[in-house]
């Protein structure tokens, strides 16, 4: 094997309202042969001068287009809420174009695309009542919410990820993804339960499993490390029937 080969180049897509700084701390957390890529949204984190996108296939397309050259090697995307679905049409239109498909999939905080339902019109509440939501959701500063000037900044970014998450619909002819995919939520999470998240055993050909953690829509907010070992072994698992049949094919 390559020894300047990563065994695994995962790529983490944040929430809605969010970046990469949430999650900065993951590549030293996960195994140091893999090569972790925290990607943003245009309108956040490192892509802050560019304006937000509102539809996830635009979104999915962008991001694809900047990763593209990257998947020369077996990798993965994990996504949290809006990162979730924009992790299933990053699959979904990497294997339309006949690129390589990710090896596994975590998808987290996020409802099984066929029981998400409508949007509930977040992103068009008056701006106290927004705020109210957020903070009570979590994972947003709290200084964007105290400070008016951080607010006018942030405000409109964030209403712009409520409408790509809220208006979002899944092609309605999409079969199974032919990939890994692994599925996580808090057990208080009210906006995707675990009975919510479980459905996307329908939309992967292998379902590695729902797991569950304390704590509510950002579970992984305070100690991010059950949820890490938890990726770890399922992404390794997705390797191990990658090799295996690799293995038959070989044989055949």
């Amino acid at each position: 094997m390559d020894s300047s080969r990563p065994a695994l180049r995962l790529f983490v897509l944040h929430h809605a309202g969010g970046s990469h700084l949430p999650y900065r701390h993951w590549p030293a957390e996960l195994p140091d042969t893999w090569d972790v890529r925290l990607l943003d949204a245009p309108g956040h984190g490192f892509l802050l001068d560019q304006p937000p996108l509102t539809d996830a296939g635009r979104l999915a397309d962008f991001l694809l287009r900047g990763i593209e050259h990257e998947l020369t090697c077996p990798y993965a995307l994990f996504g949290h809420s809006m990162g979730a679905l924009v992790a299933y049409e990053i699959t979904r239109r990497a294997v339309d174009r006949g690129l390589p498909p990710p090896v596994w999939v975590g998808v987290s905080a996020r409802p099984a695309p066929h029981v998400a339902g409508p949007g509930n019109g977040y992103h068009e509440l008056p701006d106290a009542e927004l705020r109210t939501l957020l903070n009570r959701l979590g994972g947003t500063p709290d200084g964007v919410f105290d400070e008016p000037d951080l607010w006018a900044r942030y405000g409109p970014v964030i209403r712009a990820d409520l409408r790509l998450v809220e208006t979002w619909r899944p092609a309605p002819d999409a079969g199974p993804l032919p990939v890994a995919l692994s599925a996580y939520a808090g057990v208080e999470d009210h906006s995707a339960a675990p009975s919510r998240m479980a459905g996307w055993a329908e939309h992967a050909q292998r379902f590695l499993g729902l797991r569950v953690f304390d704590g509510g829509h950002f579970f992984f907010q305070d100690d991010a490390g059950p949820l890490l070992r938890r990726i770890e072994r399922d992404a390794a698992a997705a390797l191990g029937m990658r090799r295996a049949d690799s293995g038959v094919m070989e044989v055949m």
